[in-house]
């Protein structure tokens, strides 16, 4: 199962499918076997290759997690579990930046005496090398980076330079000007999108020999679509360990990842100790049976900063009715859903997940059928033909059948329309798509900022032809202007309250039927001490974490 990121699944999944065509073409062969009888070699299944073995480009969950310890950008995230994890450290940057000139100034300077995995120094003006290289990617990224000076120029024309961006390499001082102020940019800083990286990097996607690493671990070994391995960085032992004492240096020599499509044989061979970790989550069918047997010994649930939702069109009958949008958020149970996920969803009926900050629980609309045919009643609507989207992975296809049903037994005559998968957001996303009335939806946090779930996904400012991810197209004057108010400035006790007051008011407004947040979880083998890994909210299990007994 691949878990994509918040805008990774609006953009870019068009790319991902003819990235995965390509990756099928490469020739089978035998992954990487690994020792496991030797206690320095860790061995993982992944259910799918990463999109890009490339900072710049990722942006999957699958991506970020293979790359986490391997790319250090100017600033990071802590390597603990929890919410902890969602707090933004210095990473190659001495410290924090200093913020000026209203929000709108930040200066950095890069720690001195860096080293990346091939010897080569790095420099302060690498950061500025990365993202002008994410911009001429086309890095699905680039949206975070445009509010600096001189970017969009650059991204149009390719050519001179992103004048916002001066980095002295003597002094190791950085400097980033934005067009306005914008409250996100410290957490944006910390993706692995601007992680700075060697000059001589190719102009173009790394699949093969992803660029030299500055974190504990360095992608030694690829073969697309089938393995990859990870060695120590001797740089890092030499050089960066103690200048970066605030990062993890691993435990284990050497580690193996194999790509394993079939997770009932991904469960079997962990429980057999022929992989040490599987990086999905079991088939439904096994997870109570892994829950039961190995909890938190081999087996452990993770929450995730996430929400699954459906949504409705605001824009067009019957759901520019307030009342008809209020019925279906009564008439849904999230207690079904829960059972439809095989226990692996939180119910929650509100749009900030429970780890992000902000979060205040609430719930405007308990399940209520009679309410919920009553508001029906009530708002009489005349068009009652309506078409209902989900994407085709389990359980996804058969939480929007379920959807179909509750929207039947309200009074509205339904059809389901399944979309496979890699295609499901492209689809939505092109508001020229005939009868968009009512769908499926979800989100993964790009960072642990509540603006991640507002302006991208409700704000007016956010509907767009295509690649549009407010599938609900709403568009609320006063709304917007809060969304834009609160991005200003950055996060604290005060905005925490604002956003959770902003949470409720577009649950007054019913366009999404949130329905709950998604738990993973980590399945180890006995070699493994699963008391010491690590999962982060942002990039999951933490490969410089596990240890082996």
């Amino acid at each position: 199962m691949r878990f994509v990121r918040g805008r990774r699944s609006l953009g870019a999944a068009v790319v991902v499918a003819v990235v995965a065509l390509c990756l099928a073409a490469v020739p089978a062969g035998a992954g990487q076997q690994g020792e496991v009888a030797n206690r320095k070699v860790l061995r993982a299944t992944f259910p799918s290759f990463p999109d890009y073995m490339d900072p710049a480009l990722s942006y999957t969950f699958e991506g970020w997690e293979a790359m986490y310890d391997s790319y250090i950008p100017l600033l990071t995230y802590r390597h603990v579990s929890g919410r902890e994890g969602s707090e933004v450290i210095p990473g190659l940057a001495k410290s924090l930046p200093e913020i000026t000139d209203g929000g709108k100034t930040y200066t950095l300077f890069l720690r001195r005496g860096l080293k990346y995995s091939n010897g080569m120094s790095v420099r302060a003006s690498d950061f500025e090398f990365a993202v002008e290289r994410m911009f001429r990617l086309f890095s699905p990224g680039t949206s975070f980076y445009t509010s600096i000076v001189g970017a969009k120029r650059f991204a149009r024309t390719g050519e001179g330079g992103i004048s916002g961006i001066t980095a002295d390499d003597r002094t190791g001082k950085i400097v980033i000007h934005l067009i306005k102020p914008r409250g996100t940019f410290t957490q944006e800083l910390a993706l692995m999108f601007v992680a700075p990286v060697p000059p001589d990097t190719p102009m173009r996607a790394t699949f093969r020999h992803p660029p030299p690493a500055t974190g504990s671990y360095v992608i030694s070994k690829v073969t697309p679509g089938i393995s990859w391995s990870y060695v120590r960085n001797h740089e890092w032992r030499r050089h960066n360990r103690k200048l970066l004492p605030q990062l993890p240096s691993g435990h284990v020599g050497r580690i193996e990842v194999e790509v394993v499509h079939n997770d009932e044989k991904q469960v079997n061979e962990v429980e057999r100790g022929e992989f040490d970790w599987m990086q999905n989550p079991p088939p439904a069918t096994r997870y109570g049976e892994l829950l039961t047997r190995y909890d938190n010994t081999r087996f452990r649930v993770e929450p995730t900063l996430s929400t699954y939702y459906f949504w409705m069109n605001t824009k067009k009958p019957p759901f520019n009715d307030l009342r008809v949008r209020q019925a279906v958020n009564y008439a849904v149970d999230a207690a079904v859903l829960q059972l439809i996920y095989a226990g692996q969803l939180t119910p929650t009926h509100q749009i900030l997940p429970p780890e992000m900050p902000g979060y205040q629980e609430f719930d405007l609309y308990p399940h209520d059928m009679a309410k919920a045919r009553q508001l029906i009643a009530e708002a009489h609507p005349k068009d009652r033909e309506i078409t209902v989207w989900t994407d085709s992975e389990s359980p996804n296809a058969e939480a929007g059948a379920y959807y179909e049903s509750v929207l039947r037994q309200i009074g509205f005559k339904t059809r389901l329309k399944v979309i496979d998968a890699d295609l499901y957001f492209t689809v939505i996303g092109n508001t020229s798509t005939p009868n968009l009335d009512t769908g499926w939806g979800d989100w993964f946090a790009d960072y642990a900022h509540p603006n991640d779930w507002f302006q991208p996904l409700l704000s007016g400012a956010s509907l767009l032809p295509t690649y549009n991810g407010n599938f609900a197209q709403i568009d609320v004057p006063s709304l917007n202007s809060k969304i834009a108010e609160l991005r200003r400035t950055p996060l604290g006790p005060a905005q925490e309250a604002e956003y959770a007051a902003l949470d409720r008011s577009y649950m007054e407004q019913a366009p999404w039927v949130p329905y709950g947040t998604r738990t993973l979880s980590t399945f180890v083998s006995k070699r493994v001490d699963l008391g010491k890994v690590v999962w982060n909210p942002l990039f999951g299990a933490d490969l410089a974490s596990f240890q082996l007994k």
